[in-house]
């Protein structure tokens, strides 16, 4: 039963989408669960200090080497030769990128690896006697698993290739076990050293659970460099300037940092909590449907078939727009209650919970376009252009820092904008009391999110010469109206229940967001039947032939074992 679910093969986008968006569910949850058990075991003491930074560098080679640049480059080109019926020189591509990037990674670990105190000096400067002393070994073992991890983003995108999902969006779970388990177990053997040597388990569990399903597709180690292959070529120079824009990804993040830095104490704090909230409906339906389209998209793009990648690259945009938006609404009305919920105990206060509200509500109005945003990025990839999605990024990145700047300067005096937004947000109040600065943060995030988003929809359209404009406007009407009906459903019971439940406790205001969210999604739901909305009727098919398709691998899976 196992063997058959992980080698099952996504038919379409929206199956794959709910395999990754599910299992991408469970890693963040259990990345929370895992966060609580670092936080109970050690505290916010030295410990975790010295943990956290030592992840720093190793995080930071995998992000720009790594991370997204792999699947940018590899999967159009292994996917075109797939499409070409040259399965024997993709496998022979993907050996040489293989022996290449993990040669390349290990020579870089080395030097690191020497040159680890000077580095670490640098990037923590308050960090003296043992505590650096034990940031530098912590760091040393961990430079261990971007070369694991490597290995992983490439069997990751051999087997987005083929549409096998299962195992791909499985990898990140055994990540986080594994770190649970250095924290657990490895921590009573070798002390803090555990938790790094659990770092590069987890690194090596997300390679293993992987094998398995790319050698059933046939591919066998070679060892072997091919610098002048033209597909290791081409794969190499659509993933330069992938790693630019994650370069670019970096430095806004620095930015973002120092102007938080000039503001109150807890700026920075808010608006990473409210920004890690956001990302969970992101991740679990933004880059799930961006990363099930790109293979199918590279594909049609290679066959020259450019009507069916345009009703691809439609569908999908109407899928994400179909999820995002009642769940940006929802989002927005229930703000409050999601964030004391989660984050509201101890010393996270009644001011700290309405700031990161209000700073919540500010991400909600550009949730739409952060989803929207991957899926039209492969989409060039497909194209085998990442080029313009660089260009974009940049611009966006020079409207990002100009935003920043611009809502920094507004929010700092008690004026009829600033009073306005602080109203509708509902902190009005604090004006005065707060630094509303904080506000410019998200405000930046979601002004940069919807202008790369137009910038790309206008530079895909003239690559492409149509996107399909009638029918997204069509459905994102209506998604638009029963979006807005179900945050009036949602409100509508967050005001009843209120009279009749004391939402002051914890019990009281999780019964108060539960009943509002369900109410909601019901009402999104019938508003989209009676709009008859072809979205709604695409994930319920998916849905159904997922459950079908589980029922069918259970059923098969109990025959063998009573022929067993």
């Amino acid at each position: 039963m196992l063997k058959k679910l992980i080698n099952a093969q996504s038919k379409t986008i929206t199956s794959a989408a709910i395999v990754i968006g599910a299992l991408s569910l469970v890693s963040r949850i259990l990345g929370i669960f895992r966060d609580r058990i670092l936080a109970s075991e050690f505290g916010a003491g030295d410990v975790l200090d010295v943990y956290y930074a030592a992840f720093r560098l190793p995080d930071l080679i995998f992000n720009l080497i790594v991370l997204g640049a792999i699947s940018a480059g590899l999967i159009p080109v292994f996917t075109g030769l797939l499409g070409q019926f040259r399965k024997k020189k993709a496998w022979k591509v993907v050996n040489s990128l293989l022996n290449i990037l993990v040669l390349s990674l290990i020579i870089v670990s080395i030097l690191l690896f020497i040159f680890t105190p000077w580095v670490m000096r640098a990037m923590t400067p308050g960090f003296t006697g043992e505590k650096f002393d034990l940031v530098v070994a912590l760091t040393r073992i961990m430079y261990l698993s971007p070369i694991f991890l490597a290995v992983s983003a490439i069997l990751g995108s051999v087997l987005q290739s083929f549409k096998k999902f299962f195992a791909y969006a499985l990898a990140p779970i055994f990540y986080n076990i594994g770190i649970i388990i250095g924290a657990l177990y490895f921590v009573k053997i070798w002390g803090i050293y555990g938790l790094a040597y659990g770092v590069v388990l987890g690194a090596i569990l997300h390679m293993l659970v992987q094998i398995w399903p790319v050698r059933a597709l046939g591919f066998r180690y070679k060892f072997g460099l091919n610098l002048k292959d033209k597909y290791v070529r081409e794969i190499g120079g659509l993933m330069i300037p992938r790693t630019l824009t994650l370069v670019m990804n970096q430095i806004n993040i620095l930015i973002v940092t120092v102007v938080a830095s000039t503001l109150a104490a807890g700026s920075l704090a808010i608006f990473n909590l409210s920004n890690n909230l956001q990302g969970f409906p992101l991740g679990i339906f933004g880059f799930s449907f961006a990363i099930a389209a790109l293979p199918t998209l590279s594909i049609l793009a290679v066959k020259k078939k450019m009507g069916k990648f345009v009703e691809t690259i439609s569908m999908t945009f109407r899928q994400v727009l179909f999820f995002m938006v009642p769940a940006s609404v929802l989002i927005y009305v229930l703000r409050a209650q999601i964030v004391r919920i989660i984050l509201g105990s101890g010393k996270f206060d009644w001011l700290d919970t309405r700031l990161t509200a209000a700073s919540l509500a500010i991400f909600a109005f550009s949730l739409f376009a952060q989803a929207l945003i991957p899926l039209l990025v492969r989409g060039f990839y497909a194209l085998h252009n990442s080029k313009t999605p660089f260009y974009m990024g940049l611009a966006s990145l020079v409207v990002n820092i100009v935003s920043l700047l611009f809502f920094r300067w507004i929010f700092g005096f008690v004026n009829d904008f600033s009073f306005t937004m602080a109203a509708l947000l509902k902190v009005s109040d604090l004006v005065g009391v707060a630094d509303l600065r904080i506000l410019a943060l998200p405000f930046a995030i979601t002004v940069s999110s919807i202008f790369n988003l137009v910038v790309l929809l206008v530079a895909l359209r003239k690559h492409i010469g149509n996107l399909d404009g009638y029918r997204i406007m069509r459905s994102t009407i209506r998604i638009v109206f029963a979006g807005l009906g179900a945050g009036l459903f949602s409100y509508g019971i967050l005001r009843l229940i209120h009279l009749y439940v004391e939402t002051e406790t914890f019990l009281g205001i999780t019964i108060q967001g539960a009943l509002a969210g369900i109410v909601g999604l019901l009402g999104y739901w019938f508003l989209g039947y009676l709009l008859n909305m072809e979205e709604m009727g695409v994930f319920v098919a998916s849905m159904r032939k997922k459950a079908f398709k589980l029922f069918r691998i259970k059923e098969a899976g109990i025959g063998e074992d009573v022929m067993s």
